[in-house]
């Protein structure tokens, strides 16, 4: 793969204009669209205002509709559109005035806009906005929408009026299996409900697909083997009529799914609590141990568990899944900085791969967010050329840009603290850190040490306590 490997420096200048040129255009579109969505909320409040100087009993909704279909009339966009844009726009801007104000500068595109909107929707005081607000936006600068996305939950958490576990009670009820009819003859089949079991399913449903792949695989391997011999070996074997299966992992999925639902038969595990016992996916989840100590999971001050770095879960279910699991990594953390300070297990297995995976937790490339789990495990520096297996020259990089790293002109280094150094082939330098932990911290009762002065993005705070470390409990299943 030489592509870039060969460009000239005259095609290397136009690359780095591109780029340039790229990023401003992002940003002027970013901008404009925080414009028009300041003119929304403009037009919602005139709707307003008009049916208050008229005293209409309403309150406003007529005169909102005929402000939409005038804008819309206008646009050749539905009124309902509109309507909705308006009302989207006007929680933005009212709410969330900081992350308006962001986007308009073109500090965050539109994408993290909505990510920011989503995660914080449930909060209702002023002020818990604004500490939501002021918190979530150092990271949305600094980070693509899909990693602001665990982020954002996860300090929107901290401001819920109820823990996790009463709104996990609640929200269950609201499961569901619906479908949506497609062109072309096809439907999709959707699914609402707890976050554990529809991750097992899907990662479950990915692991018979990638071993019927493999067998796919080796019996192709096998048929061109024979087809290579000389038809005197074996006059009796003719594999030109034995069927191929060329099906993607996506088809593969699809096809299993089907199989699983119209030829299986239920076991009668109607419980969450059964359905849970029967998961053998591979799927993580990290649980603060003080998370884990809280049994009746009312405590709303704690971070809650998370699955796979994805998701929040609520205590009951991780507690569960921890008691039932063999074996469980502890991940140590600094009690103020919640940096990460060392990995052990309470059973055997492989130190450094189990420190790196607690470490990364995901693919190290910016913007990418594929969980650790999936990725490699790759040398900073080529082990053929002398590069130490320790965890200072390793980190994970899913299999796209691990291809990348070794077949393009991007290079990385690998700084103190695992935070990694990406140059593009245009010279700009992109800085990867490993996301926090998730882990209880303490507001330190006296002066912080000064190598614990600057840490990563931070989870959740309490009142002063002398701790030694606060943990976590990594649980594969």
């Amino acid at each position: 793969m030489p592509d870039l490997l060969d460009a000239n420096d005259s095609q290397m200048a136009m690359l780095a204009d591109l780029v340039a040129g790229l990023q401003a255009a992002e940003e002027t579109i970013s901008g404009m669209l925080a414009a028009r969505d300041g003119m929304l909320t403009m037009a919602s409040r005139l709707a307003i205002d008009i049916a208050r100087q008229a005293n209409h009993p309403d309150y406003g909704d007529m005169a909102t509709r005929a402000v939409a279909a005038e804008i819309g009339a206008a646009q050749r966009v539905s009124d309902r559109t509109i309507e909705r844009r308006m009302a989207a726009a006007s929680r933005l801007v009212t709410d969330l005035p900081d992350v308006w104000a962001a986007q308009g500068a073109g500090r965050i595109t539109a994408a993290h806009t909505r990510v920011i909107v989503e995660a914080g929707a449930h909060l209702d005081d002023p002020r818990d906005r604004a500490a939501y607000a002021a918190a979530v936006l150092v990271i949305a600068e600094a980070e693509s929408p899909n990693r602001l996305r665990r982020h954002a939950r996860r300090i929107a958490e901290r401001f819920q009026a109820r823990s996790l576990t009463e709104r996990h009670r609640d929200a269950r009820d609201n499961r569901r299996v619906w479908v949506n009819d497609l062109d072309d003859g096809m439907s999709e089949l959707g699914v609402q409900g707890p976050s554990t079991l529809i991750h097992g399913m899907y990662d479950r449903l990915s692991q018979m697909a990638h071993r019927v792949r493999e067998e796919n695989a080796r019996a192709a391997k096998e048929r061109k083997a024979r087809d290579a011999r000389p038809a005197s070996d074996d006059p009796s074997v003719d594999s030109s009529d034995e069927p191929r299966d060329d099906r993607t992992v996506d088809q593969l999925r699809a096809d299993l799914l089907a199989d699983l639902v119209l030829t299986g038969a239920p076991t009668g595990r109607g419980s969450e609590d059964a359905l849970l016992d029967a998961i053998h996916a591979r799927v993580e989840v990290t649980v603060p141990v003080m998370t884990l100590m809280d049994e009746c999971g009312s405590r709303t001050d704690l971070p809650a568990a998370e699955l796979d770095g994805r998701c929040p879960i609520d205590a009951a279910t991780a507690r569960r899944i921890a008691g039932a699991a063999i074996g469980w990594d502890r991940v140590l953390t600094h009690p103020i900085s919640g940096a990460l300070l060392a990995v052990d297990r309470y059973r055997p297995g492989d130190q450094l791969k189990r420190h790196l995976r607690a470490r990364d937790q995901r693919c190290r490339f910016p913007t990418c967010g594929l969980a650790a789990r999936r990725c490699d495990i790759d040398h900073t520096h080529a082990a053929a050329e002398g590069g130490p297996t320790c965890e200072d020259n390793l980190a994970h990089f899913c299999r796209r840009h691990h291809v990348m790293k070794h077949h393009s002109p991007w290079q990385v280094e690998q700084r103190v603290g695992g935070v990694l150094e990406w140059r593009s082939p245009t010279g700009d330098v992109y800085i990867d850190r490993a996301p926090a932990q998730n882990t209880v911290r303490f507001t330190p009762a006296e002066s912080t040490p000064a190598e614990f002065e600057t840490a990563a993005f931070g989870t959740a705070e309490s009142t002063p306590v002398k701790f030694e470390t606060a943990e976590s409990a990594l649980v594969p299943f």
